[in-house]
C-alpha cells in the first residue's frame, strides 16, 4: 500500500470481513463514526498515527514497514515466500 486511500480501504474491507459496523470500531477506539467512514472512502488528506494505530489494533492488524524497491536476491525472495 502506499496511499492513504488504499489503506483506507484495505481497513473497511478487514472490518466487514470481522462483521462490525463502522460505529462498534469507532466507539472503541474514540473516533466519530463520521471521521472512520471518511478515512475508509479515502475522503481525508491525513489520518493521524494514534487514530491509525487504534483503529488497526480493533481489527487485529498491525502496520508493517518495507523498503520500496529494494530488490532481493532469488534466494531471499524464495526464503521471504516460504517463510523462512
Amino acid at each position: 500500500m502506499q496511499t492513504l486511500q488504499e489503506l483506507g480501504a484495505s481497513v473497511a474491507e478487514r472490518r466487514r470481513a470481522l462483521g462490525l459496523q463502522q460505529g462498534e470500531v469507532a466507539a472503541r477506539t474514540g473516533l466519530s463514526q463520521a471521521s472512520l467512514s471518511r478515512f475508509e472512502r479515502g475522503k481525508v488528506a491525513e489520518f493521524g498515527s494514534r487514530k491509525l494505530l487504534s483503529v488497526l489494533a480493533v481489527l487485529g492488524m498491525e502496520l508493517s514497514l518495507a523498503e520500496i524497491g529494494a530488490a532481493g536476491s532469488l534466494d531471499e525472495l524464495r526464503r521471504e515466500r516460504s517463510g523462512a
